[in-house]
Order: structure tokens, then C-alpha cells, then sequence
């Protein structure tokens, strides 16, 4: 006899539960979307675009160099770690006091990104006001443009485009994701209340139907009792109106003259 399960099996356990499978992903969904709507705390996202490039001649027209082109795509990525470093967030912190962050609490605000084979960077900075964020970003950039002269031989140094402080359109958080939230939800919890119930399956061992006696036994069923609820007991007495006659009485004998 074979334990394993084929295709008709499974989905017989599926629908046995299908009610409580439908109930726990329909409770934990809504439940993710109102926690990620209502109580976790939105999150803006303000940038600025810096580009680093060599010094400006305007007496000689220089000619076009790949090679030192090239080498400043590469110090981008020592440009990206610098600017995360307490020699340009110290500063920071400390002609803008306003913010009231130490340099951990900044850097943890702080991603700096780059477009492949460009010198251009964008300064990233999280927080819970958009204000403040745009506020930071700016001040990042700033800060970075007035120091890396000094730490590296670089006079160059444009920020392209600054955080609008005051955008035209109230800006949308970045986080929570209430729409990615939910889905996950919905998945995760699927999984889950289908896994849960092939796990109730696995750990029932008892018999319930002639299905699962012949499976267990391999003995066709003869006969089964069935469960009586008290409507049907009730149906199945007999009447107290009905008389029982027996056998000899005298109301059935009769004599002729």
C-alpha cells in the first residue's frame, strides 16, 4: 500500500480547510496594509546630483583625455566612501547644528549612489520630514564641494542640481510601501495556512471516512453506523398512540350460537 499522495489528495486537503485558509490570509493581509498604512512612519527621500571633474582652463583649449577621464570614473567610488566619513559629516554637523544629529545619526540618513562609467554622484538622505531631508542633502553636498579640494588635488567639484526645499507637489514617502507590504503579506500568509494545514493532516492519524479505513486496512468496508442527531432519534421512536396486540387476546375470539 503506498502513503504517498497524488494530485486529487492534495487538493482534497485544501478544500477541507479552504474556510480557514481564506480567514488567516484575509486577517493577516489587511492587517499588514493597516500597520503599513497607519502606523509605521512615513519616510521621504530628498537627493542632490555632484559631479567631479578636472580643472577649468580658459586660456588653452585641453585636449580630451580617455585615460584621466577614466580615472576619475574610478575615484568615484573613493569619493562615495569620503563623503560618508567624519572629515566632511563632522562639518556638517557642525555649522548646522539645526538638525540636531550626531555624525552616526547622519551617516545612517546618508546613501550615495553612481550611474555606471559617469562622474556624477547622487547624494541620497532619508528622513521623516521632506523638509529636513532636502535640507541635509544640500548640506551634504555643499560641505563635500568645499573640502575634497583640500583632501584630494581636485578643483572641480559642481553640485548639478540641489533638493528643492519647497517642491511644487507634496513629495510621496518612499516608505512604508503599503502596496509591497500587502502583497508580501498576502503571499507569506498563503504559504503559511497551506502549509499549516498539510502539517494538521499529516499529524491526524485518525479514521473518518470508509475512504480512510479501506486506505489504512486495505478491507473493503462492510457496514458503518452512522451518527443520530435527536431530531432523527426522535423521528425513530415509535408512536406512544400505536397498541402492541399479542397473541391469545380475547378481543380477537369469537364464539358462534
Amino acid at each position: 500500500m503506498s502513503n504517498e499522495l497524488d494530485l486529487r489528495d492534495y487538493f482534497r486537503i485544501v478544500r477541507k480547510r479552504i474556510w480557514w485558509i481564506v480567514s488567516f490570509v484575509l486577517i493577516v493581509t489587511i492587517a499588514a496594509g493597516i500597520y503599513s498604512k497607519f502606523v509605521i512612519e512615513p519616510v521621504y527621500e530628498a537627493s542632490t546630483k555632484i559631479i567631479v571633474n578636472r580643472a577649468s582652463d580658459n586660456t588653452t583649449v585641453q585636449q580630451l583625455d580617455l585615460n584621466e577621464v577614466n580615472t576619475y570614473i574610478k575615484m568615484i567610488d573613493t569619493y562615495k566612501e569620503i563623503i560618508k566619513t567624519p572629515a566632511i559629516l563632522d562639518k556638517v554637523v557642525a555649522n548646522h547644528p539645526e538638525f540636531g544629529l550626531t555624525s552616526e545619526q547622519l551617516m545612517g540618513k546618508i546613501k550615495v549612489s553612481s550611474v555606471n562609467n559617469t562622474q556624477v554622484m547622487t547624494v541620497i538622505v532619508n528622513d521623516l520630514s521632506y523638509s529636513k531631508a532636502a535640507q541635509i542633502a544640500n548640506a551634504v553636498s555643499e560641505i563635500f564641494k568645499q573640502e575634497i579640494p583640500t583632501l584630494f588635488n581636485v578643483q572641480n567639484v559642481s553640485i548639478l542640481n540641489e533638493a528643492k526645499l519647497e517642491p511644487a507637489q507634496q513629495p510621496s514617502p518612499v516608505s512604508p510601501n503599503v502596496m509591497l507590504n500587502t502583497i508580501i503579506a498576502f503571499i507569506v500568509s498563503l504559504m503559511l495556512a497551506v502549509g499549516v494545514v498539510f502539517l494538521l493532516e499529516y499529524l491526524d492519524d485518525t479514521m473518518k471516512t470508509e475512504a480512510d479505513v479501506e486506505q489504512v486496512l486495505g478491507l473493503p468496508t462492510l457496514a458503518m453506523i452512522t451518527r443520530m442527531g435527536p431530531e432523527e432519534m426522535a423521528e425513530a421512536k415509535p408512536s406512544e398512540s400505536v397498541s402492541i396486540k399479542q397473541a391469545g387476546e380475547l378481543s380477537r375470539v369469537t364464539t358462534g350460537k
